[in-house]
């Protein structure tokens, strides 16, 4: 559980949602998409409904159409979050030494396997 399936990498400028859908079609459909308000965007949305795929996303404040929200299983982002923290207790990871973004890439996927895939 709490397994990164892919990665995506951009600039420190650039909104995650922006890439949300491209990184999606690299992968199977899941039975629901955790997100926080960030990914609250229709053209989102509209993609997991054509995939199968429940969007568990609060709705923004300024949103004028509201869709149906599961504050239960939107709990279990903290495990996203703890993936997030667990892949940042590695020092280089953290603080992007690596100038090129191939490195850094490299450098992630490294971790990553040794952490979540070598079982």
């Amino acid at each position: 559980m709490g397994r990164p399936l892919a990665f995506r990498l951009t600039g420190g400028n650039v909104a995650d949602i922006t890439v949300a859908a491209p990184l999606l079609e690299g992968t199977v459909a899941s039975a629901w998409l955790i997100g926080d308000k960030g990914y609250d965007a229709d053209h989102l949305r509209a993609l997991l409904d054509r995939r199968g795929t429940i969007a568990v996303i609060p709705n923004k404040a300024n949103r004028k159409r509201l869709f149906p929200f599961d504050p239960e299983r939107y709990k279990w982002r903290n495990v996203i979050e703890r993936t997030n923290c667990r892949l940042k207790d590695f020092r280089a990871i953290a603080t992007r030494y690596d100038k090129l973004a191939r490195n850094f890439l490299a450098g992630l996927c490294l971790v990553t396997a040794l952490l979540y895939w070598s079982d």
